[in-house]
């Protein structure tokens, strides 16, 4: 294992002989050496189900050819698998105190490298040029704490970063919105910001009693596989999603009231007869509209000027 960031070639993983980390034994035995004691304010939970961390890492479709970013390894359980699986792995831990833990369990794989920093204020274009730029694809695997998953996933959309695939382990809650199909109360803003992107599966659920500490609320494994390119083609990315925020701003509202305090009371006909003109009845709720009538909705409102 490497602690430095760097271009290295990726190499053919090997199974490590030391025993898996991911078991209640062993996570106490490495806690208890180390005189760990877990920070509430980071989301620490560590992962102790060998049935779970592998069903992650074979949703993540690595081989020997490949790589894993890995944003928050703690204390190696998921790392460890996914050296196995990949040819290189890359994990990025903000906390400081687990990095020579880390540096300890993991001292025989030489395919990982370990970075100590904040995933949110990383440059992740030049960390993948650096880490990744041998390998032939790219997958972020992640346990991610419940505070940041929604910033951490849109940073890592957005960038438009070279990734195959997105498994995380997240709040069920919000995993189940983030796959949800239009109609139900699951789906919103985020279901159509992550389904623009990516195509999303739920890959497992994740009861709260395999962690360490045990968390408040149960998880969920999903997989998003990224699109080459977005679902719907929009004029302007940044207009789409306001008109999509704008069209969730109060979910008992129907869409035609949520998007006139959006473009202006002045307008209440005009989007009346808007709406009515590209097939959209004023009087539904936008929890209903598909990706493709809210990119033919932004792209009207667009044209319009309306907002923008």
């Amino acid at each position: 294992m490497t602690t430095e960031s760097g271009s290295e070639q990726a190499k053919a993983p090997k199974k490590s002989s030391a025993p898996d980390i991911g078991t209640p034994r062993r996570t106490k035995e490495i806690i208890a050496k180390h005189g760990f004691s877990f920070k509430k304010s980071l989301g620490q939970n560590f992962l102790i189900d060998g049935n779970i961390l592998n069903n992650i890492v074979a949703a993540a479709e690595l081989d020997e050819h490949k790589g894993a970013l890995e944003i928050g390894p703690g204390i190696g359980s998921l790392t460890q698998k996914l050296a196995d699986a990949a040819g290189k792995v890359t994990a990025v831990e903000i906390d400081q105190r687990l990095i020579p833990i880390l540096a300890d369990v993991l001292a025989d794989r030489p395919e990982v490298s370990i970075i100590h920093g904040d995933v949110l204020k990383l440059d992740l274009k030049e960390l993948f040029q650096q880490q990744f730029a041998d390998c032939a694809g790219v997958s972020v695997v992640a346990n991610l704490p419940y505070y940041v998953t929604t910033p951490i996933l849109m940073k890592l959309l957005e960038e438009r970063l070279p990734l195959q695939h997105i498994v995380v382990m997240i709040q069920k809650e919000v995993a189940e919105r983030m796959a949800a199909k239009p109609g139900g109360k699951e789906y919103g803003s985020l279901s159509v910001a992550v389904q623009y992107y990516c195509v999303p599966k739920l890959v497992c659920t994740v009861p709260h009693t395999v962690f360490i500490p045990q968390p408040n609320v149960d998880s969920a494994v999903i997989k998003l596989t990224v699109r080459d390119k977005p679902a719907v083609d929009v004029p302007d990315e940044g207009y789409f999603f306001r008109v999509v925020q704008a069209s969730f701003a109060q979910r008992r509202k129907t869409l035609a009231n949520n998007l006139t305090a959006f473009v202006g009371k002045e307008r209440r006909e005009e989007l009346t007869a808007m709406l009515v003109r590209i097939g959209i009845d004023p009087i539904r709720r936008g929890e209903t509209l598909s990706l493709e009538e809210f990119a033919v909705l932004s792209r009207s409102l667009y044209e319009a000027g309306w907002n923008s």
